[in-house]
């Protein structure tokens, strides 16, 4: 996104061309003739509909696969809402980058490449790293319990950081796109964020976020229904980017972009846990059509999100109990997109088969 405006994003939005559902009877039609008991397959087929319909009626495909993982530190941090210090956002770009996270672990595995981006931390930058991407648009953002956490430029820059990863990765034949993130404190702005736009209540969405006890979770709440009285003009205002930039984040906002870039590129988009859907959150409001590129990789155990996913009208694919986020789950549900593609791609049809479904 070359301009860092409002019209510049509008640009942008306008051209996410909501998905042709008229493509579901084709595609239902061919994995109907393949060679299983009819919708013997799932989920998966219901994601080979999916990605068949977001590709405009095209094969699915699902390689070349790459987790962003993006990372930004949050002034919040201050009102004491996470069990970590700040100081852990750095060190864990470091391990990321060193290869020894959970995320690298589960990219490996998935045969899924990840890159680190830093939009938001504190402190100098990082060492050059062939998977590091340093694109900072501030170090950090402000306490959102006392105001917003970002002003609209810096908002709009975030976003375009995103968008931009978006298209370069689309130039580069990336097929589908999985969003991770990286910030200590980040569970605080997401919560918000989801209790701003479905006007949730604070005390039904807070958790423990990296592990914080129940004392912990009572003043996060509190914290919570302080940034959205600091905020309240944005929030009565029903507007999308105006709630963004008052209660997200830097790498929050460009998650949203990585979003929107990714559906107007026509790349499936693999949301990843709590913080990642708040980005989705957002990226919606903004632009509902990129629903129909992105898949919920995974149903967080974070108390809060069955209710944030029942606002969202989603089904999450996978509920394994995780909370770790940096893009864990989106790494699992890329190698689902893959065994999906791979059936509607590669399964014999009764025909070719000689397989006389009838008997």
């Amino acid at each position: 996104m070359n301009e860092y405006s409002r019209a510049g994003l509008e640009h942008v939005v306008s051209a996410v061309q909501p998905v042709d559902s008229s493509y579901e009877a084709q595609a239902r039609a061919h994995l109907d003739n393949l060679t299983k008991p009819l919708g013997s397959l799932g989920r998966l087929e219901d994601l080979a509909v999916k990605m068949f319909v977001a590709s405009g009626g095209n094969p699915p495909q699902s390689d070349p696969a790459r987790i962003y993982t993006i990372a930004g530190d949050h002034g919040v941090n201050e009102e004491d809402v996470s069990y970590f210090p700040q100081e852990v956002t750095r060190q864990m770009v470091e391990n990321f980058l060193a290869g020894g996270a959970g995320i690298n672990v589960l990219a490996r595995t998935s045969g899924v490449e990840l890159m680190v981006v830093d939009a938001g931390c504190k402190g100098g930058p990082f060492p050059e790293h062939p998977n590091l991407i340093q694109r900072r648009v501030a170090c950090g953002t402000d306490n959102i319990s006392k105001g917003p956490a970002m002003d609209e430029g810096c908002c709009l820059r975030a976003m375009a950081l995103g968008i931009d990863l978006a298209d370069e990765a689309h130039a580069q034949g990336i097929k589908v796109l999985g969003t991770g993130e990286m910030g200590v404190s980040n569970t605080t702005p997401s919560t918000a964020l989801y209790c701003a736009y479905f006007d949730l209540d604070p005390a039904d969405i807070t958790g423990p976020g990296g592990g914080i006890d129940s004392e912990g979770v009572l003043r996060k709440t509190e914290v919570v229904r302080r940034a959205l009285k600091a905020n309240a003009d944005a929030v009565r205002s029903s507007d999308s980017f105006a709630i963004l930039s008052a209660l997200g984040g830097y790498e929050i906002a460009a998650l949203a972009g990585l979003i929107i870039g990714g559906a107007k590129n026509k790349q499936m988009i693999c949301i990843d846990g709590f913080i990642s859907t708040a980005a989705y959150a957002a990226a919606a409001q903004i632009c509902p059509a990129v629903g129909g590129y992105c898949v919920l990789s995974h149903a967080s155990a974070e108390p809060g999100y069955a209710k944030v996913i029942k606002a969202l009208g989603r089904r999450p694919l996978l509920h394994l109990d995780m909370r770790l986020g940096e893009g864990s789950g989106a790494a699992l549900s890329m190698f689902m997109l893959r065994a999906a593609a791979n059936i509607f791609n590669e399964m014999a049809t009764y025909d070719a088969a000689g397989v006389n479904p009838g008997g």
